[in-house]
């Protein structure tokens, strides 16, 4: 049994950036008393912003909270330039300039948690706090075999390219626990954005520069001196909490919590119980 969500998708609006087009999610506002730094989201893959659609809401009671498409990827136009974690915490610095936002919380989740750890490590003063969640993060733990192959020169393309239907349902299929579906428009709306050739692409791109910058971010990890919360699922079968343990070794001061028995996209079916642990994480002073 899954407690009951808000079962509804984020209302998003398409802004321009530089001449290209980025579709935006907006919750909260800043103009309420008692409300912290805004929160950033970053999404994963095959997924897009809509998969914070059951935590963004619980989030923006208390803070205003901007989730996006990353460039390339979901409904966004790409940039020109690289497509490694550096280059997307370089595009996310560009965004908050753009946005007025001179300091923020950032939660990343799978492939949006390198880019968040990049940032941490390389833009400190723009960060209030870090949280990452079910991501590759230590390149030489552990995966899945679905996530093996998928690092595999070639055979990403071959995949995403060629099997993009059967890239997305495996993916649905393992993220989430049995009992959970997804509503019709949740699916239809991450589906149609991931089965767009220029976004295949874009993610053929993208795994190959985190597949080459991958052990040169583990190494700036010592580095990040923001508080940051790792939170992970217990049962996430492609990112296991051993990468979680590593990271917060390495991370001075750094938490680690687990959510018992979550899955990979516990962003949706663990959505109570995951904004609780953010919103305290968020709501302690520095000096706590």
């Amino acid at each position: 049994m899954f407690a009951e969500g808000f079962h509804l998708m984020l209302a998003t609006a398409m802004e321009m950036h530089g001449g290209r087009k980025l579709r935006v999610a907006r919750l909260g506002s800043v103009m309420r008393p008692g409300r912290g730094e805004p929160v950033i989201l970053l999404h994963g893959y095959p997924d897009n912003l809509q998969v914070w659609s059951e935590l963004a809401p619980r989030l923006a009671m208390r803070h205003e909270v901007v989730a996006f498409d990353w460039p390339g990827m979901g409904y966004s136009e790409a940039w020109t330039s690289g497509a490694t974690p550096f280059d997307f915490a370089k595009r996310l610095r560009v965004l908050m300039e753009d946005w007025g936002v001179e300091r923020a919380a950032l939660i990343g989740h799978d492939m949006g948690g390198q880019p968040a750890l990049a940032f941490a490590a390389e833009y400190p003063e723009r960060l209030s706090r870090l949280v990452v969640m079910n991501s590759l993060v230590i390149w030489d733990e552990k995966t899945s075999w679905e996530i093996a192959l998928l690092r595999k020169f070639g055979w990403n393309r071959v995949l995403l390219e060629r099997l993009p239907r059967a890239v997305f349902f495996r993916a649905v299929q393992t993220f989430l626990p049995r009992g959970y579906k997804l509503s019709a428009e949740l699916r239809r709306d991450l589906w149609e954005s991931f089965q767009r050739p220029e976004v295949r692409k874009y993610v053929v791109r993208m795994c190959a520069g985190y597949q080459g910058t991958l052990p040169r971010l583990k190494q700036l990890y010592s580095s990040i001196k923001r508080p940051s919360l790792f939170l992970w699922a217990e049962g996430d079968k492609h990112f296991p909490l051993a990468h979680a343990k590593v990271l917060s070794e390495m991370v001075r001061g750094s938490e680690l919590q687990m959510i018992p028995e979550g899955e990979h996209w516990m962003a949706l079916d663990r959505a109570e119980e995951v904004s609780l642990r953010i919103l305290g994480f968020l709501g302690r002073s520095d000096a706590e």
